[in-house]
């Protein structure tokens, strides 16, 4: 079975907004309603001038990353891809997930097109993003009781559709065993709107992957198999799956744990889910390959998480705390779900995209995964010895990660705070270890990219102190200015 390290994964795997231009995006001349006054409200005015801004580093320039971002629904067409790609090219991660769409590829018995998928995965190469491939969703020809685009509809509980399943994987395995790797089976098997006609069941799932994942290992050699998908941690399901033997069909585990507060019970069930894989295969790693949360919440927005108060600063804010937990918890890959709002989706629109799905144009989550992707390639390595030290009038809860950038830490910390209340900006003082090897100390705020200068004392232990840091409810980094100015 084809196994790959951390290192060799990474290795495999093949402007910025200012705050000024944060608050003329989200209260736009015809704008001006409730929403766009909170998001102006809730961006934190530094008071001080910046040295510069992290320079975005596009996804041709970066050799590898741990960074992925959703490209799916192609296959019910909610998005336009080709006005996609000039944004994704500037974007800089390394990865995106794509749905294969059976549906929309054999609309005639036995005969496969792959024409637009082709254009796809070509398009993602040709900008330096590594397609990966959700291998799922059914087809109405060998469903007839599905809808048009079979969504959901699982091939094992007939032998003719099982067939049908069989021969399609075998198809498009051979068509891009050259430019696919890494392939997922299935899309959240564990919730009833995306397994029918019977009621989820792991047994029934490791039955799909003990029959797909064979047909695509022969022929894509050196494939990488994705098993679970899993809508949220549902842990007693995962573990009934690698109860019946999944860990012997795949290499990674995927799931998506879409909550409001990201951070909320998330190391502690990721920590047990460890636990498990140590038990039955403890070779495989985990991929957090579906998340994302909306810029508009309420009446006339679809999706996971679309009943809160959402807008776009808000958004922005998630999707940091996302990235950074993920990357501290040291999960093989994150990718953020979506890159463009969904329009159509369930009948409305999804409004998780970092691009608008009015105009394609990029929104401040954007911008700011933009500013992360620049920082957290393949080569900043987690060191929770190299995490902040926080001091003051503290909230209860304070988080706080730790990377090693070309020997310069990149020290961060938030409060994980509820983004449906406002967050009151309070003062904290930070000491960073001796070995941070911070010699020009500055802060980076990922929401506008910005620079500021820093200025520090010799702590106890040679630690380096700063005092009276804001605090805010997204992580700010502190890192050398070598690493975020390049200088």
């Amino acid at each position: 079975m084809s196994r790959l390290t951390r290192r060799s994964f990474t290795q495999w795997s093949l402007s910025t907004l200012a705050a000024s231009s944060i608050v003329s995006k989200v209260a736009g001349a015809d704008e001006a309603s409730k929403e766009s006054a909170d998001s102006v409200s809730e961006v934190y005015d530094f008071a001080r001038p910046a040295l510069g801004r992290v320079q975005p580093v596009p996804a041709d320039n970066i050799k590898a990353s741990p960074l992925s971002v959703g490209f799916e629904t192609l296959d019910r067409e909610h998005f336009d891809p080709k006005k996609t790609y000039p944004h994704l090219a500037k974007l800089g991660v390394k990865w995106a997930r794509c749905q294969t769409g059976w549906c929309r590829c054999e609309t005639t018995p036995g005969q496969y097109t792959f024409a637009w998928l082709d254009e796809v995965v070509d398009s993602l190469l040709a900008i330096g993003v590594q397609p990966w491939f959700n291998l799922g969703y059914g087809n109405q020809l060998y469903a007839p009781k599905a809808d048009k685009h079979a969504v959901g509809w699982a091939p094992v509980f007939d032998e003719q559709y099982k067939k049908a399943w069989l021969n399609f994987t075998r198809a498009i395995a051979e068509h891009f065993a050259d430019r696919v790797k890494c392939w997922e089976i299935w899309n959240e098997p564990n919730i009833s709107g995306f397994w029918k006609p019977e009621k989820p069941n792991a047994t029934d799932y490791v039955d799909l992957v003990k029959i797909t994942a064979p047909e695509i290992r022969k022929r894509v050699s050196d494939a990488v198999i994705i098993g679970g998908a899993y809508a949220g941690m549902p842990t007693k399901y995962f573990e009934q799956c690698m109860a019946e033997g999944m860990g012997d069909y795949v290499d990674r585990v995927s799931y998506h744990p879409y909550r409001p507060v990201p951070e909320s019970g998330y190391a502690s069930t990721l920590a047990e889910w460890r636990k498990t894989l140590a038990k039955h295969n403890d070779k495989l790693r985990f991929w957090q390959g579906e998340n994302g949360c909306p810029s508009k919440g309420g009446k006339g927005s679809a999706g996971a998480l679309s009943k809160l108060n959402w807008n776009e600063t808000r958004q922005a804010k998630w999707l940091t705390r996302r990235i950074l937990t993920d990357l501290r918890l040291e999960v093989e890959l994150t990718s953020y779900f979506h890159l463009v709002d969904l329009v159509g989706y369930r009948g409305i629109t999804n409004f998780k995209g970092l691009l608008r799905g009015t105009d394609y144009s990029p929104k401040p989550s954007f911008f700011a995964y933009q500013c992360l992707a620049a920082l957290f390639d393949s080569q900043p390595q987690h060191k929770s010895a190299m995490a902040p030290k926080l001091s003051g009038e503290l909230p209860k809860s304070i988080e706080t990660a730790g990377f090693v950038r070309n020997g310069h830490g990149i020290c961060a910390y938030w409060v994980p705070a509820n983004l449906q209340k406002r967050w009151t900006p309070t003062k904290v003082n930070v000491s960073l270890p001796a070995t941070a090897g911070i010699k020009q100390p500055v802060m980076v705020d990922p929401l506008s990219s910005r620079v500021y200068s820093l200025t520090t004392e010799k702590g106890t232990d040679g630690q380096l102190a700063l005092a009276d840091l804001p605090l805010l409810d997204y992580p700010l980094l502190i890192t050398d200015q070598a690493v975020a100015l390049g200088s």
